[in-house]
Parts: C-alpha cells; structure tokens; sequence
C-alpha cells in the first residue's frame, strides 16, 4: 500500500522544468530546421540560411544547458541527433539543391543525397562511441572525429552566402555547389580530429588576443553578415590541419607515458620481492 502511494505521488510531481528546456531547445531546433526547407521551397534563399545558422546556435546551448543543469540523458542525446541530421544534414543539402544543384540533372540530386547520408553516419558513428566499453582518454574530450554536423552546414552554404554579397553567376554554379558538398561530406565521415571547443582551453597569453580575433569577426558580421559567416567558416577550416597536428602530438606523448609506465611496472616484477 506505502509503495503505491509512493508510486503515485512520484507519478504526480512529474518531472522539473529544469529537465524539459534542454529538450525545448532541441525542438526549436528542429522546427527552425523545418522552416528553412519552407523558406527554401518560397525562394527565400536568405531566411532559409538564417533559419539554419538560427538552428545551431539553438543545437549549441542545449548541450551546455543540460550539463549545467546537471540533466543530460540518452533520450536527450537521441532527440539531438535527430535534430542535427535534420537541421545540418536534409535542411542544407535541400536548400542547395533548389538554388543550383536541380541544374545538374540525376548527377545534382545524387550530390545532394550524398551530404545528408554523410551527416547520419557521422552522428551514427557519434552515438556508438557513447556506448563504448572502454572510454577513450580524458584529453580526446577536446576533439571531434571529423567535422561537426552544423561547422559541416556551414561550410557548405559558403558558395550561397558568397553570392548573396557579389554579383556573379559561379558561386551558385551547380559544379562549385557540388564540389564543396562532396568535400565537406567527406570531412564529416573522416576520421579527422577537429577541434571540439566545448573542454578545450585558451593559453593564458593567448586570451586577449583571442578576445580581439573573436571582436573583430562580430565587427565584421555585423557589417557584411554573408561574407562575415563565410569567413568564420573558412576560419574553422584552417584549423582542422593544426587540430590534427595537436592530437597527434598529444596522442604521441599519451603512448610514451603508457610505455614509461609499462618498463616502470616490468621492473618491478622483475624485482621481485626483498629477500630475507
């Protein structure tokens, strides 16, 4: 009797706000994802992008959110992916397709599959690494394996936000289109380190000078906006080969400690203890 009063008031309290925003911010996500395909369907180039950058920035702050609020979940993690394979996979692929892809006839539409299909290995590949039975070391928490899904949809509306600032035909030419859509896909699946940002930190004297980088690039897209995004994305680009650079190096030097530790351990064995 004690235990199905107990049931049901914890049936009846539910579960806290705190709990659901994560969760909310997710659906935004989503529905701002879904509105740049209508944009995309109207003509409404401009919006369609905006609604997808609005996307990840809302795919940015429900992660942290939920781990402030100390109220991750699977189900959470789950609700993100479809959401990112949605926002950052279907959403730009077919937002491209409509300014110039549709122009390269089955070859067009196969390009534009292609990206989509990147970005749901990518987050399939993401899911099973949560389930893996020996967690990889503390430092890989600063890199991502191959490019994000939403730095993916970045770099690749590049060629659209270009032609939204210059007068020219060859930013929207289904073969530039194409081309950055089947590199950028690439780099999603590889296997890539890219830096993650969200456990990474910035050296002591390295933080003012990060301070005025990231001022001026909020200067320059308040200005011009489309080029301003086109640069951030290009930014992030050249920072995958130092990325790479840096977990190798750090991967080399987590080898050579566990084999200083292996001699350190083999001697002692050999050892053997005191003797009398």
């Amino acid at each position: 009797m004690d235990d199905d009063l107990h049931s049901r008031r914890r049936r009846l309290r539910g579960f806290s706000i705190n709990r659901l925003i994560p969760n909310v911010l997710t659906l935004a996500a989503l529905c701002s994802g879904l509105t740049a395909i209508r944009f995309g369907l109207q003509g409404q180039m401009k919006l369609a992008v905006i609604a997808i950058m609005v996307a990840a920035i809302l795919d940015a702050l429900d992660g942290r959110v939920a781990r402030r609020l100390g109220v991750t979940s699977r189900f959470g993690a789950e609700l993100d992916s479809l959401s990112d394979f949605l926002c950052f996979g279907v959403s730009p692929a077919l937002v491209l397709y409509l300014v110039s892809l549709k122009d390269g006839g089955a070859l067009g539409w196969v390009v534009t599959l292609m990206f989509p299909m990147c970005s749901a290995l990518r987050l399939a590949r993401f899911n099973t690494a949560l389930d893996a039975d020996t967690p990889p070391p503390a430092w890989t928490g600063a890199y991502f394996t191959g490019v994000p899904a939403p730095a993916g949809a970045l770099l690749a509306l590049i060629p659209l936000m270009v032609s939204f600032e210059i007068d020219a035909a060859w930013p929207r030419h289904a073969l530039v289109v194409g081309t950055v859509l089947v590199v950028v896909g690439g780099l999603m699946v590889s296997r890539l380190p890219t830096f993650s940002f969200k456990k990474g930190r910035v050296p002591r004297h390295l933080v003012l000078p990060s301070l005025l980088a990231v001022a001026l690039m909020l200067g320059v897209i308040a200005s011009s906006p489309w080029i301003g995004m086109s640069l951030l994305g290009l930014g992030y680009a050249s920072l995958i080969p130092f990325s790479w650079i840096a977990y190798r190096r750090q991967a080399t030097q987590d080898r050579q400690a566990a084999a200083a530790g292996d001699v350190v351990a083999l001697r002692a064995v050999d050892s053997g203890p005191p003797g009398d």
